[in-house]
């Protein structure tokens, strides 16, 4: 697993983009371990904590927008950094989850009892597998990576805080560093961490990954 807040790269000489991605406060279905997608559910009171932690942490950081995720649980956490910071909450809704479609609301426990042939096919069949009602994971990372793009070139040579989804963090990182789709996962997604990337000259450079110095206690994995 990639270290907790690790810097990856840094070249303050080229003149770049930041887009400092933060994952939700946890959520009541993250304690569950329950497959959230498009679907959503309360902050739990962790979360909430979690969510303050991190707007504190934001109110003495210089950013030029703040964008999130319209999914209820980004947006409860964007409310805590945008009532700290004075920032407006621009909502966006290419930061969503992954669409799993009918495996939304289940545990991976459930999925693969009640849905047990398109469970296995969503864990072995790769990028281009579409669930049922949801997206392939080649369709959601060109998603996301069209989304990021568009706010980088929007707010050129700016900073971008963004609230998101720990699928859309993996994403993200697979996209700026070339990791396979297909390959095994070797990174943390914790909830209410700070993650920065860089764009320079068109392309992705990856800065620091799962940095949660901010919190106190511990954050839950997006396993």
């Amino acid at each position: 697993m990639l270290c907790l807040g690790r810097a990856v790269y840094n070249d303050a000489t080229m003149p770049h983009t930041q887009l400092i991605l933060l994952r939700h406060g946890e959520t009541i279905w993250n304690r569950e371990h329950r497959i959230q997608g498009h679907l959503d559910s309360p902050l739990s009171e962790a979360g909430i904590a979690q969510a303050e932690a991190l707007a504190e942490r934001l109110a003495a950081t210089h950013f030029d927008a703040l964008y999130s995720s319209d999914l209820g649980r980004a947006q409860l956490t964007a409310q805590k950094i945008g009532a700290a910071s004075g920032r407006e909450i621009i909502a966006e809704a290419g930061l969503r989850e992954r669409n799993l479609g009918i495996l939304q609301a289940l545990t991976r426990a459930e999925a693969q009892h009640i849905h047990p042939e398109i469970y296995a096919r969503y864990r072995t069949l790769g990028p281009d597998y579409q669930v049922p009602g949801g997206e392939s994971a080649q369709q959601f990372v060109a998603r996301v990576a069209d989304t990021c793009r568009a706010l980088a070139e929007k707010h050129d040579g700016k900073i971008i805080v963004a609230v998101t989804h720990g699928g859309v963090l993996d994403a993200m990182y697979r996209h700026a560093t070339g990791a396979p789709l297909d390959g095994a996962r070797n990174t943390v997604l914790l909830n209410a961490s700070v993650n920065r990337f860089d764009f320079v000259e068109g392309r992705w450079r990856l800065v620091t990954w799962g940095d949660v110095a901010h919190l106190c206690g511990a954050s839950l994995d997006d396993v």
